[in-house]
């Protein structure tokens, strides 16, 4: 989404099954900008790691982080606007990325964990297997008051949530 001369960068944070993917993807593709599945920049021992049903590390996460923070940041460099699905589940993960773009907007898709978890268990290819579904929440911090962002419940249809957020990134 580009606003006159200004290039704005959007992630979709939240535990594996919130729909950070097929909101984002949907997000991109409303407001005309690239798309980024962080997930796809993980390296091939953190996918073991996970496909073995152990939970990652920060130790594990802060590369691929960086990684992240420094595609949405080429994106901005090339004057595109983004959208990113990526977990951001601490505070301290998203401050990696506003380390890399400080203006950054996160759409929190938040959910009761039973209805999050009977997703994960119904997806095929699910990167994150549903036995570490807990650990996501146990590391989950919501936005805090000074984050610039948006808390949306994963109750709503993909549709509907991608409708708020555009309505709310125009009001602002």
């Amino acid at each position: 989404m580009t606003r006159g001369n200004d290039v704005h960068s959007i992630v979709v944070m939240g535990v594996s099954g919130s729909g950070k993917t097929t909101v984002g993807r949907a997000l991109s593709k409303n407001i005309n900008c690239v798309f980024l599945d962080a997930d796809a920049l993980h390296t091939s021992s953190n996918i073991e790691k996970m496909s073995s049903g152990h939970a990652l590390e920060d130790k594990d996460r802060w590369p691929w982080l960086r990684s992240v923070g420094e595609h949405i940041k080429a994106f901005e460099e090339d004057r595109l606007s983004s959208v990113t699905a990526c977990s951001s589940l601490k505070r301290s993960y998203r401050d990696v990325l506003r380390g890399y773009v400080p203006d950054l907007f996160f759409v929190f898709l938040d959910g009761p964990r039973g209805i999050i978890a009977a997703r994960v268990k119904e997806r095929p290819n699910s990167l994150l297997p549903p036995s570490l579904l807990a650990s996501q929440f146990d590391d989950l911090e919501p936005l805090e008051a000074d984050e610039v962002g948006l808390r949306v419940d994963t109750d709503k249809d993909p549709n509907e949530i991608v409708n708020l957020v555009e309505r709310y990134l125009a009001a602002t």
